[in-house]
């Protein structure tokens, strides 16, 4: 009787369910509900590819990768640096010698952000703590010769933000994977040795709570392994219960199978989707890594990322915004003017976006944009451009006589009137005060 009351109580209990190796006992399983309460992100991308800073993160695989190579690569090394310099050159380059992670994490928290994810290894191979598995390919060999997978996590843990790895699956030049490439993806030499082992190391030692796998495009799911690596993180891994993983698990995966889906990068849906998303974006628009010579009209602007945080809440998904450190570093003023803008943003409309849900329409295009959100029986309405005249109607509304509607940052309740018999309502607007997001919340109680 024992042995069958314990059968019963593990069926019984949520937190003793277990996920088999495959997608659909994998995609079966419960986001962790921080994830999606926590909408805003910061992304980070830094590794030696910060020391060229030419181009993109990409560098390498630009300067000798690709057949034919790119001229304008070929040119910045030749007028820059003498013949015969390698890339791996470049790492004892990568001082990061100003590298603060407090102030990295004290400019992430003014964001607003919930939540951060630091590129542990990019598809350069080099690895930003000390891989037992990648011998002086690393920041604690190389370079840095510090963990910053761990410090700054500590960092962030102690403003009490959730942290995060962007880890990719393969690597370019990796003699292990090319051999496996070339054997069409039948041998597993580079994920045994190589990308497992790393992956339960950075798990076990630095417990992420998101793991953001990418660089799957070239082979199957069952080559990398994906779903035996997921069963172990979900069902005993010491992140079990709250790790979130993304949807680049393997050819054809992206969009299908996974925690959240990012389907492609700067994905934007045209409507609700019916799974949970991100919108992974760069305030740099041509690079997700430092650039020496990126221009300010490449960068977003404030109400640029303000607008796209909002829809992209509205229509269910998360944002996470990317920065690229310097090899030095430092976080450019310019992105940081960017983060604590939107901080500064967030303090008083966050509201409208923490834990919110979509609300049953996200958008009405009148004369002004609007978005959408909703948090139990409040819809919020975001106008995300300032309105031509005092009275703003939104058509959308089903009101009551208990209508009630104010402005976030403004205690005093609106005057409005209805439109239409109980639908609509024309709201007068107070001297809207100056916010550099160009965005704008309404708050409605008793609405429908």
């Amino acid at each position: 009787m024992a042995a069958v009351f314990l059968l019963l109580l593990a069926f019984a209990s949520p937190a003793a369910a277990r996920y088999t190796a495959n997608w659909t006992s994998l995609d079966a399983r419960p986001l962790p509900s921080w994830y999606d309460e926590a909408k805003v992100g910061i992304f980070v991308h830094w590794g030696v590819f910060s020391v060229p800073g030419f181009g993109s993160e990409w560098f390498w695989w630009h300067w000798q990768g690709q057949q034919p190579p790119d001229p304008k690569c070929v040119s910045y090394m030749s007028k820059n640096y003498p013949p015969g310099f390698s890339y791996p050159d470049f790492a004892p380059q990568f001082h990061a010698q100003f590298f603060n992670p407090e102030e990295w994490a004290d400019i992430f928290k003014a964001s607003g952000a919930k939540y951060v994810v630091l590129t542990s290894k990019h598809h350069e191979g080099f690895t930003n703590w000390g891989s037992p598995y990648s011998w002086n390919w690393n920041s604690v060999d190389n370079g840095p010769k510090r963990d910053l997978v761990e410090d700054l996590g500590d960092a962030v843990r102690n403003r009490s933000l959730h942290y995060g790895l962007y880890n990719s699956l393969y690597e370019w030049f990796n003699p292990l994977y090319l051999e496996d490439k070339k054997n069409g993806f039948k041998t597993q030499q580079f994920v045994m040795q190589k990308l497992l082992p790393e992956l339960h190391n950075i798990v076990v030692r630095y417990r992420p709570e998101v793991i953001w796998s990418d660089g799957d495009w070239e082979a199957p799911d069952t080559y990398w392994n994906s779903t035996q690596f997921l069963a172990w993180l979900y069902n005993d891994s010491p992140v079990k219960d709250t790790v979130v993983t993304n949807d680049r698990w393997g050819q054809g995966t992206a969009c299908k199978h996974g925690g959240f889906y990012n389907c492609q990068d700067k994905y934007t849906p045209g409507q609700l989707p019916k799974h949970k998303w991100e919108k992974c974006t760069s305030v740099d628009t041509l690079s997700w890594g430092y650039r020496r010579n990126m221009k300010f009209k490449e960068l977003m602007d404030l109400p640029a990322i303000i607008d796209d945080l909002v829809s992209t809440v509205a229509l269910g998904g998360n944002y996470l915004l990317n920065v690229g450190p310097t090899a030095d570093g430092t976080i450019p003023s310019v992105f940081e003017e960017r983060l604590r803008g939107l901080g500064a943003w967030l303090e008083t409309n966050g509201e409208a976006i923490y834990a919110t849900k979509p609300w049953r329409v996200q958008m009405e295009n009148g004369t002004v944009p609007v978005w959408y959100t909703s948090k139990g029986a409040t819809v919020y309405a975001i106008v995300t451009a300032k309105p031509p005249t005092t009275i703003l109607k939104l058509l959308i509304p089903q009101t009551s006589a208990t209508t009630k509607v104010t402005l976030l940052g403004r205690p005093s309740p609106l005057p409005w009137a209805p439109v239409y018999p109980n639908a609509g309502l024309s709201v007068l607007l107070p001297e809207l005060p100056f916010t550099p997001g160009q965005a704008w919340t309404l708050k409605l109680d008793n609405v429908q």
